[in-house]
Parts: structure tokens; sequence; C-alpha cells
């Protein structure tokens, strides 16, 4: 059972990213006692109710965003497991009113990974972006960009990290051959020798470590990802907020007192970020809970060329969501190459909100 604190203090972050205003989940929130098994007044009823509400209404994506909260950090139990099902049961009901997103199935000796794509073409192939999220993100979260894609002349896919969602991988020190994964199950129809990752927090450190050794990988943009003090730091790791240590547990399929002796050895060395040949982009909030800020310092001392933007804030830095967005899209153009037109209006946007007093949020 999870701590009713961390989950309302850690979901705004996601809640945010998927423009809900407090306005909104501030009173939700403000329901939920417990976090027992979708009774009422615990977290996934409270999450799922107002899910199906939406879902009754017609509005099947907001539906599928609150079923997504209500699975939140990761699916524990009966309950859970109903509001993972029912947040991609909504999302497939409202993308078939876009023909553009479809489905993939990767199926490998450990399990399944599962996509959304758009824009994969055999006759045409385009450069590819593969979007992932951290440990407690659902592919269902971040699959909408995939119909603004095609205007900025990608193919897309968006998956999930190993154990979350609906991938059945075993989170484990060879995670990273899921990105090697993505690209051979998708090369006739995509051109990914060309291939761009956008790989949100821990799936960072995924896609960093796959670019080692597929060079098919032509650039990564990242946020908060642990690269190597998280791994490493034992001290750090004390205090690193229970419901993080849970889902790595729950992912590894260990347990919380064991999950930091397992993952020791994942570390990426100082050598090895050094013998990175593509550009890196890497957003870092300055007061993260989660990773410590001498992996950020690792970053900007040994990879050359790499590009930083910090914020002021906790991990995900939820006040500062639509400058991320922006920032992380416009370096992944700036790795592309072309799209002059976007890159400007981007950049001017940017600075409106960084620098001009714009909303932050």
């Amino acid at each position: 059972m999870n701590d009713i604190a961390e989950l309302k203090n850690f979901v705004v972050a996601h809640t945010r990213s998927q423009g809900l205003p407090p306005a909104h989940y501030d009173p939700l929130l403000s329901r939920i006692e417990d976090d027992e098994n979708g009774t009422p007044g615990s977290w996934v009823h409270e999450w799922s109710a107002e899910g199906a509400r939406l879902e009754a209404e017609g509005k099947p994506l907001d539906a599928s965003v609150h079923y997504n909260m209500a699975r939140f950090p990761f699916v524990d139990g009966s309950a859970r497991q109903e509001a993972l099902e029912r947040c991609t049961a909504s999302f497939d009901t409202w993308r078939s009113d876009f023909p553009a997103v479809e489905r993939l199935d990767i199926d490998l000796a450990g399990g399944r990974i599962r996509c959304w794509t758009a824009g994969l073409d055999a006759s045409d192939p385009k450069p590819l972006l593969v979007m992932t999220g951290g440990i407690v993100s659902v592919k269902e979260q971040w699959a909408p960009v995939l119909l603004q894609l095609g205007a900025l002349g990608f193919a897309g896919v968006v998956t999930e990290m190993p154990g979350v969602g609906e991938n059945s991988l075993l989170y484990g020190a060879d995670s990273w051959q899921m990105f090697p994964a993505v690209l051979d199950a998708v090369g006739d129809r995509a051109d990914t020798s060309r291939t761009y990752a956008l790989a949100l927090s821990f799936s960072g450190h995924l896609a960093l470590r796959a670019a080692l050794y597929d060079s098919r990988i032509s650039g990564v943009v990242g946020a908060g990802a642990p690269l190597r003090d998280f791994f490493t730091d034992t001290a750090w790791q004390r205090k690193v907020p229970r419901i993080t240590t849970d889902t790595l547990a729950h992912l590894t399929r260990s347990k919380p007192d064991e999950v930091y002796g397992l993952i020791g050895e994942w570390a990426l060395s100082p050598e090895e970020l050094a013998a990175l040949r593509i550009p890196v982009a890497h957003v870092t909030s300055l007061r993260d809970e989660i990773i410590p800020p001498g992996d950020a310092r690792l970053l900007r001392e040994r990879v050359r060329g790499v590009r930083l933007l910090a914020h002021d804030d906790v991990h995900g830095s939820p006040l500062h969501f639509a400058q991320t967005r922006l920032w992380t899209l416009l370096s992944v153009l700036r790795m592309r190459g072309g799209f002059g037109d976007q890159r400007v209006a981007l950049t001017r946007e940017f600075a409106r909100l960084r620098y001009g007093g714009g909303n932050r949020a």
C-alpha cells in the first residue's frame, strides 16, 4: 500500500504534463483518504470514478488520463489492473478517430513491448523519433504527441520501459536492448539510421547506454535521468522517496531492501559517457529529490557538446512543464536539422516563457 501523501505529491508532475489544472485535480485529491484496493475514498476509486464520468460524456482521451492516474504508480492489485486496462481501452477509443495512430506489438524472448506509432511508411521512410517515459508513466501519457510529428518530418514510436504499463519485459541490466529491438521492428518503414530518442527520466539512462552500442541512434534528449550516482551512492539511496524505491523493486521483481544492491552495477561510467559521439540534450531539476546532482554534473563534465537546461524545481519540474516541452522538442529539431521556421517559432515561445514572465506551467 502506497503512502497517500507521497502519491499526492508525486502525481502533480504527471497531471500537469497531461494538461490537468490544479482547479480540477485539487478537489479530486482532497477526496482521497487511503490507498485501499478500489474502495470509495481510495486513490484508485476516486480517479477511476472521474474517468468513468468523462468516458460517459464521450471524452475518451480525458478518461484515459484519469484512469492512468488511477493505476499510478504501478499495478499492485486488481483495482489498479482494471484502471490500466480502462486507460488503454479509452485511449484506443480516442485514437480510432485518428487512423494515423496505430498499435505495434513487438514480441521478444523475454516478453512483449507494446507501442503506439505514426508515420511508418515503407514507400516513404522518415527519420524516427522514439519517445519513452520513466518508471511510473505509461505510453498513453505521451502518445498524443504522435499527431504532431508528421508536420516535423518524423515517423514516431511511443512506448514504455520494461515492466511499465503493457511492457511485460523485466527491468534489468540489459533493458537498453529494447531500443534496438524497436528499431529492428520498424526498420522497413522508417529511416532508422536517423533515430532520435526523447527518453525521459529513467528511460534516458537506457537510451544513452543503447547509443553506445547502436549507431542508428543519432541523438538523445532526456530529463531527470539517473546516470551513475543514483545507482552507486548508498547515502543518497537512503533518502530516495519510498514511491521510487517501491516502484523500482516492482519493476525488477525484487524487494525494496534489495533493489539498490541489484541495480548498483547499472551505472554509466565517466568513460562510457565520454565515448558518446552523438548530440545529447538534458533537462535538470536543481531540487530533484530522486536524481542526485552529481549525475547532471557528470553529463556536463564528460559528454562533449551537451546542451543542458536547468529548472529550480523538483523531479520532473512540474512548474516548468511548458518550458521543458518546448525545449525538448526544439532540441530534437536541432539534432535533426532543417525546419528553420518551426525552430525559430519554438525558440521565441521558449524565450517568452523562460524570460518574458509568461505562465510557466
